[in-house]
C-alpha cells in the first residue's frame, strides 16, 4: 500500500473515494477514527492508501480533478 493523499478535509476524502471507486481503484483510509483521540477538532490528517499497482492511475485521477497528492 502506498499513500495517495493526506488531508484534514473530510470532503476531499469523500470526493477522492468516489473518484477512485469510479475508476475501479480500491482505497483505504487510515486514521479515520482518530477524531476520538483528538477531541473531534480535525487537526490530525487522514491518509488515503492505494495498492502499489494502482498508484499511477490513482494519482492521475486525483490530478485530473485538482486534488493534491502525496509525492
Amino acid at each position: 500500500m502506498k499513500e495517495l493523499l493526506r488531508t484534514n478535509d473530510p470532503t476531499v476524502i469523500a470526493f477522492a473515494t468516489a473518484l477512485l471507486d469510479g475508476e475501479g481503484i480500491e482505497c483505504f483510509v487510515l486514521d479515520a477514527n482518530i477524531s476520538a483521540l483528538e477531541g473531534s477538532i480535525g487537526i490530525l490528517p487522514r491518509r488515503m492508501m492505494v495498492a502499489d499497482r494502482d498508484l499511477f492511475m490513482a494519482r492521475a485521477a486525483m490530478r485530473d480533478n485538482d486534488i493534491a497528492v502525496t509525492e
